[in-house]
């Protein structure tokens, strides 16, 4: 059983990734739906938080059916993320993370996500900090480093779980290498190797099948998975995953209706949480994802992504089942 804290996740959990603009309560919603354990709110601000910002602000909504459910902040200031740590806190999530592996400019080059690489001591202090703010398991989300010639990340994973984190997750790339270039999980091996380390690790990068999944669990050593750009779209990764785990066989690819049900479920939630106009903007993201793979479908996308009204969109998805109805998908 894999825990942090006293937070019970199973054998070996399958985490939602936090990513921005895209693991918002609907997209959540969906994925825990589809399996997922352990699902984080987007990265927020921790600026944002303390001078209210209404976007950091709404970021905290997260809804009881999600838990367990951890709420990520970022910043480059220690005391402002003790500060935001608190306020994010009170909002009730079952976990704080910290964002150590933003590598976007605007985040890393201004000391914070990926940015605090370069200095681990600032790192350790501020992590230090935010546990004492809190009464609730702190976890990170972290790379292997700023760069291939300064990966640190066996030190880093060891010193932050002595100053009281309770779980870390690491993005097996550098700043760096952005997205790019293949996830070097071989580190992963090497933190779990450390003696003095009893928290849990959770592997992150390229894991984008069940087959994957299932290589790299027994190849690396890892505690669980954190998956990211492979569920958007396709939330159903994580329970094709646990049925590999328990068969070695592989699930069904859902079918057209499937996704056009959960579509509209995704849709139907945009809407309530963000209002008409907001939901469906930000909606708009999601449906080449759903549909990837279907021959001839850009007509249909380019209506989905100028359509205005909730009976719009809804008319296109009914459209879309209708013309495509003897479509199959293949794995």
């Amino acid at each position: 059983m894999v825990k942090i804290g006293n937070l019970e996740l199973g054998e070996f959990p399958l985490l939602l990734a936090p990513m921005e603009d895209v693991s918002d309560p609907p997209f959540r919603a969906v994925c825990k739906e589809n399996g997922a354990d352990l699902m984080y709110t987007e990265f927020i601000s921790s600026e944002g938080l303390i001078r209210d910002a209404a976007k950091s602000v709404q970021k905290l909504d997260i809804y009881d059916y999600e838990r367990p459910i951890g709420i990520q902040i970022f910043g480059n200031e220690i005391e402002s993320m003790r500060e935001a740590a608190a306020i994010a806190a009170e909002a009730g999530p079952d976990i704080l993370d910290i964002n150590y592996g933003c590598p976007v400019n605007k985040v890393a080059c201004k000391g914070a996500g990926a940015g605090i690489l370069l200095d681990i001591d600032k790192m350790v202090s501020m992590t230090a900090e935010i546990v004492k703010a809190v009464n609730i398991p702190v976890t990170v989300k972290t790379r292997l480093g700023w760069s291939q010639d300064t990966i640190k990340i066996v030190e880093v994973a060891e010193r932050l779980q002595d100053v009281g984190i309770q779980a870390i997750s690491i993005h097996a790339r550098t700043r760096q290498q952005m997205y790019k270039g293949e996830a070097d999980w071989s580190y992963l091996n090497q933190v779990k190797a450390n003696p003095r380390l009893h928290i849990p690790v959770f592997g992150n990068g390229d894991i984008d099948s069940p087959q994957k999944a299932k290589e790299y669990r027994e190849k690396y050593n890892v505690d669980g998975m954190m998956i990211g750009r492979a569920s958007i779209g396709y939330p159903w990764i994580f329970n094709e995953i646990k049925h590999y785990f328990a068969t070695g066989e592989m699930l069904q690819a859902p079918s057209l209706q499937e996704r056009i049900n959960v579509t509209k479920k995704h849709l139907d939630f945009s809407v309530q949480w963000k209002g008409e106009k907001q939901g469906i903007l930000e909606m708009r993201r999601h449906y080449t994802n759903y549909f990837r793979g279907m021959p001839n479908f850009k007509p249909f996308r380019t209506e989905m992504v100028t359509a205005e009204s909730y009976d719009q969109v809804l008319s296109l998805l009914d459209q879309v089942a209708e013309v495509y109805a003897d479509y199959e998908f293949s794995k």
